[in-house]
């Protein structure tokens, strides 16, 4: 199972980085491949996003459900794929560094499953790294943005 852990410094207040990763509207255009999502109820929502998997383009479907909301330190979520078969979890985790610092971890944990697991989990091992680093990236920029 890949899991891939990105920290990064954001400079902002621990309540801004709460009060953007709390809402799954303001990190989910943030994945790379970004098509739609969409919020089936406050801890469930679907998401759409191309997935460059080295030789192969593919449009991926994925359910996203809010396992826990750790305010203001912690958002876990599970994901399960509805096109492909996979599924994770990941989280993103803040922890105060001074008045207006926080160190933010984001992390994600996907499997792929069924008949061409071995190659898929392969896959991920090359590109979930650089896609945790993205979105982790992303998001604290639009956190400092808006602080």
């Amino acid at each position: 199972m890949p899991v891939y852990n990105h920290e990064i410094e954001v400079n902002a207040p621990i309540w801004t980085v709460w009060e953007f990763v709390s809402r799954i509207d303001n990190w989910a255009p943030l994945v790379p491949g970004y098509i739609e999502h969409q919020i089936l109820s406050d801890k469930e929502s679907t998401w759409c996003f191309k997935s460059d998997m080295g030789f192969m383009k593919k449009k991926i479907e994925l359910k996203v459900d809010i396992t826990g909301w750790e305010e203001p330190h912690k958002v876990t979520f599970n994901l399960k794929g509805l096109n492909e078969k996979f599924t994770g979890h990941g989280y993103f985790l803040a922890k105060q560094k001074g008045n207006s610092k926080v160190l933010m971890t984001g992390c994600l944990d996907i499997t792929a499953e069924g008949m061409l697991a071995k190659v898929a989990n392969s896959i991920l091992t090359t590109s979930l790294p650089e896609t945790t680093s993205e979105l982790t990236e992303a998001v604290a920029a639009k956190i400092e943005e808006h602080a």
